[in-house]
């Protein structure tokens, strides 16, 4: 396995649809446990495959956050929200492309998501609270969106003017 480096907003690729996966072989199975691997250390919940420069519809994650809790880690290839909750849920949301920052987002309690694992299996499963936002959020990144995107637009030009100066700070190291 090999931990991928995470792009850091603002970079053009975290703002571009991304497209569909079409082959399922050892190359994505692999893909899917460096991306893993690449989350939890970092560490997140979270992590989608144009936060790497993939520009494919793969995303990769684990809400199990209780210490000693059993890991649930997940991969959803072409995921696609087919229902949502009236019901909206908020929470603090971050994201490893836009590192220490956070901010509330609302978002529908709970969906269902169809997507296809790494043989290419049709999947159909019912997300709730974190794991609805968690797959939300992931979800946003294949279309280009991120969770800032939903912030207003005072907050959202002052954490991408942080991100602009903090990436001018690490290519200074």
């Amino acid at each position: 396995m090999t931990l991928k480096p995470i792009l850091i907003h603002p970079d053009p690729r975290l703002k571009k649809a991304c497209d569909p996966v079409s082959t399922f072989d050892k190359e994505l199975a692999a893909l899917t446990d460096d991306m893993l691997e690449t989350m939890y250390d970092a560490p997140g919940i979270g992590l989608a495959a144009p936060q790497i420069g993939v520009m494919n519809r793969l995303i990769v994650m684990d809400c199990v956050k209780e210490e000693g809790g059993t890991p649930e880690p997940m991969a959803l290839i072409n995921p696609k929200v087919v229902w949502e909750s009236e019901e909206q849920n908020v929470y603090e949301e971050g994201c490893l492309s836009i590192p220490g920052q956070y901010g509330d987002v609302e978002r529908p309690k709970m969906v269902r998501v169809t997507w296809q694992d790494v043989t290419g299996a049709e999947k159909e499963q019912e997300f709730d609270a974190l794991w609805a936002t968690c797959v939300q959020h992931e979800i946003d990144h294949l279309d280009g969106k991120l969770f800032i995107d939903y912030l207003k637009p005072m907050r959202r030009q002052m954490i991408t003017r942080k991100m602009q100066k903090y990436k001018r700070e690490l290519a200074r190291e």
